[in-house]
């Protein structure tokens, strides 16, 4: 019976946590705490940067686009296509493309396919319809680009009736434009709209 009361003695006279203890663990979890607060804080922030980074990124890209406004013209001899003609401008809030054929660097590219053909670089012809003549597209002007069709790069190829291909304007920036046309059945007529 001694030993139980010199037990519960010994346990009556031990104190809990004093304050300072307290405090010290108080601050190690506020410590902590701001720690792994700082640390989500900057993950957050670095994704957010990444993401308005690939936004910016995606808009840049599709900045320097082009459209077709009217037709597709198709000149013939009544046997096969000699001429394709199309008109561009910008789309909304596009950058200002360079439509200069003779440029050897940062020009815009026209590549012709078929079902047997593919070349990369064909020649063209740009005219300006509306804005300046520096063959620099910007926003509201117009201008004519013609391919000729006889041209050496394309002597393989004709374009008879029913034939489709594709025509590829790729600016040296932003995306670039297919164009996809079929030949109607019947080439009776020097001049076809290739809807």
């Amino acid at each position: 019976m001694q030993r139980i009361m010199r037990f519960a003695r010994r346990t009556a006279e031990e104190r809990g946590i004093t304050g300072l203890e307290t405090a010290i663990v108080l601050i190690a979890f506020v410590v902590v705490a701001a720690v792994f607060a700082f640390v989500v804080l900057s993950a957050g922030l670095f994704s957010s940067e990444r993401g308005k980074e690939t936004v910016y990124a995606g808009l840049a890209k599709t900045r320097g686009s082009m459209e077709i406004t009217g037709g597709v013209i198709a000149d013939s001899n009544t046997t096969k296509i000699t001429m394709i003609t199309f008109d561009v401008t910008l789309a909304a809030g596009g950058d200002s493309v360079n439509l200069n054929p003779s440029d050897t660097t940062n020009r815009t590219v026209i590549s012709y396919a078929d079902s047997t053909t593919k070349v990369s670089d064909v020649t063209y012809v740009t005219t300006v319809i509306s804005g300046n003549t520096d063959k620099l597209l910007e926003q509201g002007e117009l201008f004519e680009i013609s391919v000729d069709m006889t041209q050496t790069a394309l002597s393989s190829v004709t374009l008879a009736a029913n034939s489709t291909f594709n025509l590829e304007v790729k600016p040296p920036a932003g995306s670039y434009m297919v164009i996809q046309r079929t030949v109607p059945a019947s080439i009776n007529k020097s001049i076809l709209d290739l809807n």
